[in-house]
């Protein structure tokens, strides 16, 4: 897919936070090496960061190194895009909570991906490759931004300069399912070096649990997407080319989209890149069934189901109250919970059934079904009433009253009905009433 090419060169994106003189408070990082038949090897460094190289002298810049710093693990780094300067990266004078600081040796090569081969499209390297390059990963005291830079530096000397740097400011992300959502990454190169008017190309991966895949790539050179790219998933490409804002785009979270996110990005013969985790997050809906629930009496037990659907991530805790009319709760227990199922579209689903023993609850109130969860605490309440008490109460005489006043009605409207019935009869019959008493009464007088 080919993408309108901007021709605009690369900005710095990121504020200049240095100090007096354009210096920055040292950074103490920790150098690893591989040693042959021993593995891994670290020692203690120093990063002394200046924004220019006419800033500062070497002498001006220095500061007292710690005694376990060797003296040729102190290094003078002059950072243009000042991403080193950043306050959340050098903590208060006499901390002892510092930044996480890697610092190792960078091998410049071809990048091995398709999306990246144009930048390298020269089977030469470079003489400007024949340096000393670093590579060094930060990730800031509150553990909220995270940064990676590639430096050169001539051959056996101790002072670098920044050619490419790749910044997060926003290492943990989280959001709603259905949300749009801005995974930050932001990059800056050395508009001096020569590597950088080669083009750039960036690449956007996923992991989660040990699986992976490609997100988004693109080559910034030759103005391409790759094919393979993940529904929903873009760059604002204005922005990309303008500030260096390689800010990844989902359009909308689904739940799978929960895991880790990789923005890399390419020079020829460079790569830098930082990780983000997005946790996508949503708390139940639930339903409680029956609803309503059929009126009970004393000692009666009924079955009740609370669903708890559509949330993410596990795991979930449910659980019974009942309030009664006064205010007054009673816990009930979780119930019997049954095991976490999986929807079709990457949310959970759980269910909690209760036996009710409607015999130590009060005469009226609420059945209510509890879940807390990450993202938040849901309710759902049904009313609940129980009838038949042995003492009725004031309610329960006026119900008994309006029942009898009812019956009697009833009684009152049948008795009229067939008393009623003598008025319509024939007048035959009448009239053979009056005279069989008219003769009876004559008989009885004689």
């Amino acid at each position: 897919m080919v993408i309108a090419q901007q021709e605009k060169p690369l900005k710095v994106f990121i504020t200049k936070t240095a100090g007096r003189g354009g210096s920055c408070p040292a950074l103490d990082c920790r150098f690893t090496w591989e040693k042959p038949g021993e593995g891994l090897k670290h020692e203690c460094s120093l990063l002394h960061v200046r924004t220019s190289a006419n800033s500062q002298s070497e002498e001006e810049l220095a500061e007292p190194s710690s005694s376990d710093v060797a003296p040729d693990r102190v290094y003078y780094v002059t950072d243009g895009s000042s991403s080193l300067c950043l306050p959340s990266l050098h903590p208060p004078r006499g901390s002892l909570i510092k930044p996480q600081c890697e610092l190792h040796h960078f091998p410049p090569q071809p990048a091995d991906v398709q999306w990246a081969a144009s930048l390298t499209d020269s089977a030469l390297s470079p003489a400007h490759l024949q340096a000393d390059w670093l590579s060094t990963d930060i990730v800031s005291l509150d553990g909220g931004l995270a940064l990676s830079t590639v430096s050169r530096a001539a051959t056996a000397t101790s002072q670098s300069n920044v050619v490419l740097s790749v910044l997060s400011k926003t290492v943990s992300v989280r959001t709603r399912l259905g949300d749009a959502v801005v995974i930050d990454c932001q990059f800056w190169m050395d508009p001096l070096s020569p590597l950088s008017a080669s083009g750039f190309a960036v690449e956007w991966r996923y992991q989660f649990r040990g699986k992976g895949r490609l997100v988004l790539a693109y080559d910034g050179k030759m103005d391409r997407l790759a094919d393979a790219q993940q529904e929903g998933a873009t760059l604002d490409f204005a922005s990309l080319h303008a500030t260096g804002n390689a800010s990844l785009i989902l359009q909308e979270a689904k739940a799978h989209d929960s895991g880790t996110y990789i923005c890399a990005v390419h020079l020829p013969y460079l790569l830098a890149q930082v990780s983000v985790e997005l946790e996508v997050v949503e708390p139940p809906s639930l339903s409680i069934s029956p609803s309503p629930l059929p009126l009970a009496v004393p000692g009666q037990v009924l079955s009740v189901q609370c669903s708890a659907a559509g949330f993410v991530p596990l795991p979930l805790e449910l659980s019974w109250e009942f309030r009664s009319v006064d205010g007054a709760t009673k816990a009930l227990g979780e119930g019997s919970l049954s095991g976490h199922r999986v929807a079709w579209d990457g949310t959970y689903t759980q269910s909690s059934w209760l036996e009710l023993d409607t015999s130590a609850l009060g005469r009226r109130g609420e059945l209510v079904c509890v879940a807390h969860h990450e993202g938040g605490t849901r309710r759902s309440r049904v009313a609940l009433e129980v009838i038949g008490f042995s003492t009725p109460t004031i309610e329960d005489s006026m119900a008994m009253v309006g029942v009898a006043l009812v019956l009697y009605g009833i009684i009152k409207l049948a008795f009229w009905n067939i008393a009623g019935s003598d008025e319509v009869r024939p007048k035959e019959v009448r009239l053979c009433h009056r005279v069989l008493s008219s003769q009876h009464s004559h008989i009885y007088e004689l």
